[in-house]
C-alpha cells in the first residue's frame, strides 16, 4: 500500500483459542494514523490475499524493534516490549 513503509505481522491468540493476525504499521513520512486507514489498510489486504488472511487488528507504531543485524524481533511484537 502506498501509505506504508514496512509492518511486522504476528499471530494474537483469540477467545476460541485459535489465533489471529495482528499487523504493526509503520507509515511513510506526513501520513496520519486514523481509523478509516486501518480498515482501507485491511480492506487492502483482503482483497490481495484472502478473507481469512487479513489483519484483525493494526497497530501503528514508528518503528519495528529489529535486531543490529536487521532482523524482525516478532516477541517483542507479542509482548509489546518495545519503545
Amino acid at each position: 500500500h502506498a501509505k506504508v513503509h514496512e509492518t511486522g505481522v504476528i499471530g494474537k491468540a483469540d477467545v476460541q483459542g485459535t489465533e489471529i493476525v495482528e499487523a504493526f504499521v509503520v507509515l511513510m513520512p506526513d501520513v496520519d494514523a486514523t481509523n478509516d486507514l486501518a480498515e482501507e489498510l485491511k480492506q487492502y489486504v483482503r482483497k490481495r490475499l484472502s478473507p481469512h488472511a487479513y489483519p484483525r487488528e493494526i497497530e501503528f507504531i514508528v518503528r519495528l524493534p529489529r535486531t543490529p543485524s536487521g532482523k524482525l524481533q516478532r516477541h517483542l511484537l507479542k509482548g509489546k516490549a518495545f519503545p
